[in-house]
């Protein structure tokens, strides 16, 4: 059920009289503002800018949306390949202008090396745990150029647990949610935050080292990462 794509696709074919909802297990649910995914520079943080400004060389986006990064990089004149998992998201980023947009899975992806993987927008999350993070670290590898670097931005969401964070075997940062638009809602899935610590020691047994090259106050951070060998 592609709720995520149809809400950029309506709001890109000008169907805008519909939210998008995002559920969690901490809380109502809020809405998610479906003109973020169309954001032009100017409306950029300074995290994203800063992340952009250190792509080099050619560029994948993983999970692109709406392609509002890739655009910006393509009109800098860079090799930038948009690949999202939803066929409506990749429909409406190529008809915004993009020239090269693949629908596919990240994990299923292959055959061609980047030095630059990028991933905006929590889109790190797409990992869904810890677990599932070391595999992509571990396929990641097998995409990147010599000397590639790898760039996303996350979050510590400690906050989120006001009596402390439980003690239940699985890592805090693996939160469960679901979207809502028009009548229709997804399935539940998990989203993984990771905090720095966490990264930094994953990142590290998996084969990689970390930079932290931003940070914006509110628990969010960006993160370069680059292979140790």
């Amino acid at each position: 059920m592609d709720i995520l794509g149809q809400a950029i696709a309506d709001f890109h074919n000008n169907i805008r009289m519909h939210k998008l909802w995002v559920h969690d297990n901490h809380g109502p649910k809020v809405e998610m503002l479906v003109e973020l995914y169309f954001r032009n520079e100017e409306m950029m943080p300074e995290l994203e800018l800063t992340a952009l400004k250190l792509c080099k060389g050619s560029v994948l986006d993983i999970g692109a949306g709406a392609g509002s990064h890739a655009l910006w990089l393509q009109d800098r004149g860079f090799d930038v390949t948009a690949l999202d998992i939803s066929p409506l998201a990749v429909s409406t980023m190529q008809d915004r202008g993009l020239s090269l947009v693949l629908q596919q899975d990240i994990f299923e992806f292959c055959g061609r090396k980047f030095d630059t993987l990028l991933l905006m927008m929590n889109g790190i999350g797409l990992t869904a745990s810890i677990n599932g993070l070391r595999r992509f670290l571990s396929h990641a590898k097998t995409l990147l150029s010599f000397g590639g670097q790898l760039l996303f931005d996350s979050s510590d969401v400690a906050y989120l647990y006001d009596e402390g964070i439980p003690n239940t075997g699985q890592y805090y940062g693996e939160i469960k949610c679901r979207y809502e638009y028009k009548t229709l809602k997804t399935d539940w899935f998990t989203w993984l935050y990771i905090d720095q610590k966490m990264l930094e020691k994953i990142a590290r047994e998996e084969g990689w080292k970390t930079e932290i090259l931003f940070e914006d106050g509110d628990d969010q951070y960006l993160a370069r990462l680059q292979l140790l060998n």
